[in-house]
């Protein structure tokens, strides 16, 4: 089932803001978030806030754009009454679930209303996740009608067992197919892959490489299993049916797939994330790691803006009961200076633009020279200002970031 939600504080029932999310506001990006909570199967080692058919009875998977909908006008009013300046959306991700799930038609009329409310500023990153089972030529013909300009379709892997064991429904032979779709409807493509599934081996791993290669994607995200609590995953390693992730593994997994796509003519610029060049990367996600502001649309979905965290209800019921009564928001927090700087050495730490120096403390700053002596840290980029990882770094980048803060 889906993972817990924070605990904060109350979010106010007419979702209002406090007036200092407005300092600063012209000087950030703002982009939107639309979580459409809804798939067709649960796989096992999922533990984001998506309900398949049996799991929300009494909800309309055909209302949510017009709940949707509601959510975005409701935005355009919290931020005029908080004096932030209209600013057009950069960037629009429509994230899940699986957002193809939904008719194209209700995907835009979704991005319609974020268009109509706030524009879209010039060259905006309209974004769409998508299962290779869940589009085809004509669905994704109709999503670049529509406005959007980039699809990232969840690969996982290219060997038969490893999506057996992750309970994925799609064939591998699928993704050359809904690439070259993609490509022929204008669209940018990138491709998600997870590597440690227990069962998958190094040879299993470079064949999920070369298959997503062989596609020449723009961008491509290769993240390491975890295994949340709660999960079915979970509870089958529990019960000894599936073998835990090798951490050891998983580290020679990463640095093959460093390896194949730096020959591939790929860059990374996140931790986890590649791009044949900065125009490929994925300018919403830089917006998170980044501290800009964003409006998450949806059940569960969190916000930021100007230094207020919020997220709403998770169950698409209470999520539209509460949006007919007013805000849909269930916690808040605003976060202090400290807990934005803490932040900021926790994520800027992880791009290859690189963690400014200044950012740290004292005791951090000082301990910059062991990091780099201990080959966790570039020292040309430190000597100019910023802590970039190195692969080394990258690998232990959880590590690198307690001795930061220290």
């Amino acid at each position: 089932m889906p993972s817990a939600l924070p605990i904060a504080d109350p979010a106010p029932a007419d979702g209002l803001l406090p007036a200092s999310v407005a300092d600063g506001a012209g000087e950030r990006d703002f982009g939107v978030y639309v979580h459409v909570p809804f798939c067709r199967v649960r796989c096992g080692y999922c533990d984001f806030n998506t309900y398949t058919a049996s799991e929300i009875r009494g909800v309309k998977q055909s209302d949510y754009a017009g709940q949707a909908i509601a959510e975005v006008a409701l935005a355009a009013r919290v931020l005029e009454d908080a004096d932030i300046p209209n600013r057009p959306a950069a960037t629009v991700f429509f994230g899940g679930g699986t957002p193809t799930l939904l008719p194209v038609a209700d995907l835009a009329a979704m991005l319609g209303a974020v268009r109509d409310t706030w524009g879209l500023a010039p060259g905006a990153e309209v974004t769409t996740e998508a299962n290779p089972d869940s589009v085809d030529a004509a669905s994704l013909a109709a999503l670049a009608e529509a406005g959007f300009t980039r699809v990232s379709f969840g690969m996982q892997s290219a060997v038969p067992h490893v999506l057996a064991t992750l309970e994925r429904t799609h064939d591998p032979a699928r993704i050359p197919l809904v690439v070259q779709w993609a490509r022929d409807a204008g669209l940018q493509v990138s491709l998600d892959l997870i590597y440690g599934t227990p069962g998958e081996s190094l040879g299993d791993w470079a064949a999920s490489l070369d298959l997503a290669l062989a596609q020449h994607p723009d961008h491509l995200s290769a993240y390491a299993l975890i295994v949340e609590d709660g999960t079915k995953l979970a509870r089958q390693i529990a019960r000894g049916e599936v073998a835990t992730p090798d951490d050891d593994l998983q580290a020679d997994m990463y640095e093959l797939a460093d390896d194949t796509l730096s020959t591939a003519g790929y860059r990374w610029y996140e931790v986890s994330n590649w791009a044949t060049g900065d125009a490929h990367r994925s300018r919403h996600n830089l917006a998170y790691w980044t501290g800009q502001d964003w409006w998450g649309i949806g059940p569960g979905a969190h916000s930021h803006v100007g230094g207020v965290r919020w997220w709403n209800v998770k169950h698409p019921a209470a999520y539209a009961e509460r949006l007919a009564g007013g805000s849909p928001a269930h916690g808040r927090e605003t976060l202090d200076a400290e807990t934005r700087r803490v932040e900021a050495v926790l994520l800027r730490s992880r791009i290859v633009d690189g963690l400014p120096v200044g950012m740290l403390d004292a005791p951090g700053r000082t301990g910059v020279a062991g990091l780099i002596a201990d080959g966790l840290v570039d020292g040309a980029t430190a000597v100019q200002g910023r802590v970039v990882l190195t692969r080394r770094g990258r690998l232990l980048a959880d590590a690198v970031v307690r001795r930061l803060l220290s």
